[in-house]
Formats: C-alpha cells, structure tokens, sequence
C-alpha cells in the first residue's frame, strides 16, 4: 500500500530552499484531513506557512489528480478579481517525494463547511453568500486569452466532452452496477442542449467549502481546489453551487436541504440565480435542469473514483472514501429527479 499520509520533511526541506527565496528549514509537516483527490499538506517553517498539494502516488486514472493544472492556473489568475493562494514552486520530478507537487502560500483565513455557517449571524451569512456570487461573475468573466489560458481546455461542446470524459473515468472505476447512474449518463447525453458559444474559466467544484474568507469578514482570500478546472461553460459552475445546496444540512451532505433560508439570511436559488445574471448581465438561464443534471452525475462520478482508490489503498483519506462510495446512487438518483423536473 503506498503512503500518501506523511511527507520527509528532511527531504522536502532540502528541496524547497534551493528552489524558493526566503525558504529554510527546519519545517514541521501537518496533513490536512480534508479533501479526497490531491493529498495536501502545511508546511510550518520558522518564517511563514506554506501549502505542498501533491499527486497521488501508484495507478491513477489518465488525465486525473492534475497538479500541474492547479498550478498554472493559478498562478495566471495572480492580480485578477478572483483571488488566488499564491504560488511559489512545481515539482514535476517524481523522485523528489514519489510524485509531483507544487508549493503555495498559506492563507490565512475562515474556512465555511456549511453554508448555513453556523457559528454567524444573519448579515455575516448574507455577506459571504454575495461574495460567493460576486466572485463566481468575476471567474467567468476572465479573459482567458488576456491571462494565457485560451489554451486550458479544448474547444466545443463542453457538455459533450465533459459527459463523454466523467462516463469513461466511472466506468474504468466501477465497482458496483448501478442501474440510476446508467440511466443518468444515458439521458443526458440523449438532452443535451446545443453548444451556445459561451466559453470561459470555469473552476468545476466551485462550493463555499473550496473557499478562504478573511476572519472578521466577509471578503474571500482565495478559491482553493482547483484540479477539475478548465475552459467551458460557465453555467457548470452556478448549477454547482446549487446543486450543493440541494444536499442534506449534514456534515456529509453539507445542503441547504429542509433550511428556512430567509431566516438565516440566506438566498433562495433563483436570488442567487438572479444575482449571478445581473451581475454578468445575461439574460434568464433557460433549461437549468440539465445543468444540475450534470453536476450531479459529475459528482457521482467523482465519488465513484474516491471509493475505487479507498479500496485500492491509494485515497487520501481511505476510510472517508469507503464511507462516501455509499452515495453514488443518491447522487444518481438526483441527477434523475432534476432531469424530470427542468
């Protein structure tokens, strides 16, 4: 079984002060214990804080755990109105720590698991949630070619290719037969809407648990996680965010589900549908179901790759990842009722 839970900190240290100003020893190595695809780690060095994210070790799934695409993206995003964690260094030597890795800047911020944040009053909840919003529009009206990322994602339909893509990861990590989730592929390849031309950045798990707010406000610091981003359609995005708060307000499901939102302070989807749109100035989005369709079945397929590498020994977190393989049907499932619904 390959360890993806520890870092040689002798090693790493010895790395990185040749390869970033400023970098010295002797560091202290903590894993994060979120997330499920790119193992990620604090680095603790007498200075500041750093941030290693590093691919898997072992078999992975072509094209899967692309940390040299987080890395780029990033650092091409430095400046913009989406903040970004800055980025120091990327390693594509495997035999450094036994796969590539890059290293940025830790931020220091608020994390929010739950949109129902809990631990906040009302004007705090409404203020995060309309920075959310405020910084998905600014995300997808990046010039890409102005940044150096015309080239990020391949032209076309992205809907077409991102099925096509999510279909073949599932079924290379297939453990189960699942009858919902055969359906959901098949229907919304049969649905898909036509390719309308909009092409821009999109970020591909965009939730407010991928993001640093600052301590005493509302205001982000950083979008984090961005291994499934690329270029496509920017309505990928905005169904993301609702088909997260479609979920059970649980620490698993971590929705909007059964939630007075107006007593929280919080949108219903249309307000923040509405916000987004006036905010790019576009129009109503029409056939919105589809587009939580697709997140849907994208994160089934996703949740479907966590539990084949839990059993396969090489998840970041092995018995998280058994333990989330459970709602690859419930995902399907949704995806469905969305279909049916429109």
């Amino acid at each position: 079984m390959t360890d993806t839970q520890t870092l040689d900190a002798g090693v790493v240290a010895d790395y990185l002060c040749d390869k970033i100003e400023g970098f010295s020893g002797p560091i202290e190595v903590e894993k994060f214990q979120v997330g499920q695809s790119n193992p990620t780690f604090l680095l603790k060095t007498p200075a500041k804080n750093f941030v290693l994210r590093r691919k898997p070790p072992g078999i992975l799934l072509k094209s899967a755990h692309a940390v040299d695409r987080e890395f780029r993206v990033q650092s091409a995003l430095a400046g913009s109105d989406v903040p970004v964690a800055k980025m120091y260094h990327l390693c594509e030597d495997d035999d450094v720590i036994g796969s590539m890795f890059y290293v940025m800047d830790h931020v220091n911020g608020r994390n929010h698991t739950m949109p129902t944040m809990p631990d906040e009053d009302n004007a705090m909840r409404t203020g995060v949630i309309g920075e959310m919003n405020r910084v998905l529009a600014a995300l997808h009206d990046v010039n890409i070619d102005a940044v150096g990322l015309s080239d990020y994602g391949p032209p076309g339909n992205y809907f077409e290719r991102q099925i096509g893509r999510w279909s073949k990861q599932y079924r290379a990590s297939e453990t189960d037969n699942v009858p919902a989730m055969n359906s959901l592929m098949s229907m919304l390849a049969e649905q898909m809407p036509a390719d309308d031309g909009q092409r821009t950045l999109v970020h591909g798990d965009y939730r407010i648990d991928n993001m640093m707010f600052a301590k005493d406000g509302p205001e982000c610091l950083a979008v984090l996680d961005w291994e499934l981003s690329t270029t496509g359609h920017p309505y990928a995005d905005l169904a993301a965010v609702i088909m997260q708060w479609q979920m059970p307000s649980t620490s698993e499901g971590r929705g909007l589900q059964g939630i007075d939102r107006a007593a929280l302070g919080l949108p219903t989807d249309g307000e923040f549908i509405g916000a987004y749109c006036k905010r790019r100035g576009i129009g109503e989005i029409d056939n919105f179901g589809f587009y939580l369709a697709f997140n849907f079945f994208r994160m089934a397929a996703i949740i479907q790759g966590v539990l084949k590498r839990a059993l396969d020994g090489n998840a970041s977190n092995p018995e998280r990842g058994k333990q989330m393989g459970q709602y690859v049907p419930v995902f399907a499932n949704a995806g469905l009722q969305a279909l049916q619904e429109g």
